[in-house]
């Protein structure tokens, strides 16, 4: 495995990189019950964090014209399995937005989903929010990253470029406590409205109430068998 130091900034704003090899136990995060029957496995990885530029032809043009139209628009851009993630400032998310969508050598027409994902050992940046976007006229995809820390859980909502985003912002934001700033409506979606917490949050616990159906009962996470 290579020992090359990651640059400052990866994966957060303002912080050192996480180290390069990381450990993963069982099927969930460290700590939680494990009833999938893999809770004993401990096995390190090798996150890919990041990718030297230059890309090819197709994906460094895309990325060229976006730092043309907005300075300093992104950290570091990771591209996988033929997909390129582009991770965003939060600052400079509303003006990457607008680029993207308006340009047209880009145009990213539409915003298909927006996503929260929690990463409980990336200090400085536990929150990420994940946009899908597609160009309808050239027919390509480009995914951008913004992250947040738990202290300070707010991004601006992308909404007024995006509308299609209101519903899935709010769904951010009922399960990983996003705060998307000047959303037009930011409630919850999915839970109650005086449901407490985040279900999909790593650090949330897996606890419950019993499902009931067709005379069958299904127990709650914390009362399943533990195959330990």
């Amino acid at each position: 495995m290579s020992d090359e130091k990651l640059p400052a900034g990866v994966g957060r704003e303002d912080a050192e990189p996480a180290p390069v090899l990381a450990t993963r136990t069982g099927m969930w995060a460290d700590g939680s019950p494990d009833v999938s029957g893999y809770g004993g496995i401990v096995r390190p990885y090798l996150p890919q964090r990041y990718t030297e530029r230059p890309l090819d032809d197709e994906h460094e043009r895309v990325l060229g014209r976006l730092e043309e139209l907005v300075e300093e628009p992104f950290h570091h851009v990771l591209f996988d399995r033929g997909e390129l993630t582009v991770f965003v400032p939060r600052a400079k998310l509303l003006e990457v937005v607008a680029a993207l969508r308006d340009d047209a050598h880009l145009r990213y027409e539409g915003c298909l989903s927006v996503s929260g994902v929690h990463y409980p050992s990336d200090t400085g940046a536990e929150l990420h929010s994940v946009y899908h976007l597609q160009s309808f006229t050239h027919n390509r995809r480009l995914r951008l990253e913004v992250t947040c820390p738990d202290a300070d859980p707010h991004i601006p909502s992308v909404c007024a470029t995006y509308p299609a985003a209101d519903w899935h912002e709010r769904e951010a934001w009922d399960m990983f406590g996003i705060i998307y700033d000047d959303h037009p409506a930011l409630t919850r979606i999915l839970m109650p409205d005086d449901w407490v917490g985040h279900p999909q949050r790593k650090d949330y616990p897996l606890g419950g109430i019993p499902v009931e159906y067709k005379g069958a009962v299904v127990p709650p996470p914390d009362q399943r068998r533990n195959y330990r």
